[in-house]
Order: structure tokens, then sequence, then C-alpha cells
């Protein structure tokens, strides 16, 4: 019996899940992403959510036959790591993956992708279309998609294609992103800077809300519970309905993609809140087709997914390599 693992490393969890050479999920587990004090609790992170999934399946770590990561970037795949996450704390320089998984597992298949890169082939994997053209954005702690073109996943020589939260979408500038940047897409409706975003419109307009603007623990979440019964805060939700559909209009135009699937914590918990205002925008932005714009198949396991079926098609997602 073969085993295959799936891993993927995001800036709030970290998740495994085993299967089997029938691609049936018998083992997960899942924990919070460490904060400190280094990349390498980072690792040690990874490495201990991952035996426990084999120890959820029953199977010693050695078992496993190969194994896919989806990871937070920038990556350096030539050293199979993370390097300076801008979405975890700055003493976080380097996450060493593929190293100590291969030693983990007693194996050099080992396939390391970027977590949207994870997600598309997640997406495309177990669609029951199977598109050859088709992007997964992800809006959660940053902002970033994986995107398939005439059947290719987009990694890049680095693996860092598909970083689209780091777009400019802002030539002004008010807002600099967690990469040290001004004007990113990220830096205005990721999930970790909604609530600043949210400041900066309230010290333009001074207006009266009901959000705890002042309140050291006011997040992303007080700004979608308040819309719709708060004029601010259904004002914030607009704007960043706004910066969204500017983003996945550049997408389109980039790479005219035939759906799009959306996922990460603020889309999934803000479904309509987050993919109406986009779809709505979609006819006044977009010169060519606008193509079908749907949450994700996949819930919160897209990239755990689309990294298991990486490690089961020997990193490329194909379902002809099974």
């Amino acid at each position: 019996m073969a085993y295959y693992v799936g891993v993927d490393l995001g800036a709030t969890n970290v998740r495994a899940v085993v299967a089997d050479d029938d691609g049936t999920i018998v083992g997960r587990s899942d924990a919070n992403t460490p904060r400190a004090p280094t990349g390498i609790a980072v690792t040690e992170s990874v490495l201990r959510v991952a035996r426990d999934a084999c120890d959820d399946a029953g199977i010693d770590a050695e078992r496993v036959n190969a194994a896919g990561i989806g990871a937070i970037g920038p990556l350096d795949l030539a050293d199979g790591s993370v390097e300076n996450p801008a979405n975890l704390p700055d003493t976080i320089d380097r996450i060493p993956l593929t190293g100590p998984l291969s030693k983990l597992f007693e194996t050099d298949r080992v396939y390391l992708h970027n977590d949207t890169n994870a997600g598309v082939i997640g997406e495309r994997f177990y669609s029951e279309r199977n598109p050859d053209d088709m992007v997964y954005l992800t809006i959660s702690s940053g902002i970033g998609a994986g995107v398939c073109v005439d059947g290719n996943v987009l990694s890049g020589w680095d693996g860092n294609a598909g970083e689209v939260g780091h777009m400019t979408l802002d030539p002004q500038g008010h807002l600099t992103c967690g990469c040290g940047h001004d004007g990113h897409w990220e830096a205005y409706c990721s999930g970790n800077n909604i609530p600043r975003y949210a400041r900066f419109l309230y010290e333009e307009d001074a207006v009266e809300t009901a959000l705890p603007i002042e309140d050291p623990e006011f997040s992303a979440v007080d700004v979608f519970e308040h819309a719709g019964s708060d004029a601010f805060a259904t004002h914030v939700v607009d704007q960043l309905g706004h910066w969204n559909a500017m983003g996945v209009a550049n997408i389109v135009h980039a790479y005219a993609p035939l759906v799009i699937y959306v996922g990460g914590a603020v889309a999934l918990n803000n479904p309509e809140q987050t993919l109406d205002p986009i779809r709505e925008r979609m006819d006044e932005m977009v010169m060519s087709n606008v193509p079908q714009i749907q949450l994700t198949t996949l819930g919160d396991d897209v990239v755990v997914m689309g990294a298991l079926a990486s490690a089961m098609t020997g990193g490329t997602g194909d379902r002809s390599r099974l």
C-alpha cells in the first residue's frame, strides 16, 4: 500500500493529510502556525503536524512514498525553503521545508509549491470539468493566485509566480504592504490589513461608527459583522469590493481564465460580501470575456488537497500521472 502526504503551511495554520494509493484520506492533523522565535520553530511545527497525521493514519512516517507542500511565500525552490515571509514576524526569516520532510519520510519525492499554486492544482485535480484555463485566488491573511494556462500551472523559475497580492493597485501608495512596498492589493484587502485600511478611511472621513476602531483587538471580523447595519462599515466593505474587483480584472486581462475559484478565510467567512461586489463590477472593468467567479469547492482544505494531489502525481497535479 502506497501512502502520500499533503501539507499546507499558512500564516495562520499548518495542516497535513495522509492518503492511501486510492486517494482516500486516512489521517489528518493541524496546528497554529508559530509566530516565534525563528523559522526553525515553524519547521518543527510542520514536522510535528506531519508526524501526527501519520499517527492518525496508523502508519510510520517512513512508509510515506511522496509528499507535497503548499506554503506561504516567497519561496527559495533551490533551497526548499520559505524566505522572509511577509505575513509572519520579522524574526522568522527562513523556514526549511523540503530537506527536513525528506528526512522524516526517507524519500526525495517532496514537492514544494507556493500555496496558491497548490490551490490551483487542487481545484483542477478534483474538478469534474478539469479546466485547462483557471485561477485559484486566496483572500486571507495575504492575497495570492495560482494560475493554470493551457493546462500548465505557472510556477515561475523561482516558484513565486502568482503573487498578485503584490500588484500595485493604488498609485498613491497610501498604505504599505507587509512586504514593505506601497499600494499593493494586499495592503488594503487582506485579512491582516483590513482593520488598518478601515482606520485609514475613518481618519479621512471622521464619521460616526459602531466599529471598535480604537480597540487593539479590532479585526476584519468586526467590519464584516457591522456591514449592512453601520454606514461606515458598509462603506469599508464597498471599498474593499472595489479594490478586489480591480485586482481580479487585472488577473482576467493577464490570464483569460474560464473560471476563478476564490478561497481564503476572508472569502470563506464572508462569501456574499466578498464575491458579489467583484461579480457586479466585472462588466465595467473587463474588456474581454468575464470568467465564472465562485467560491472554492474544497473549502479550507484547498491547499492541503492540492499538495496531496501534487504528491500523488509527481509534483504536477496531472491526473494522467496516476
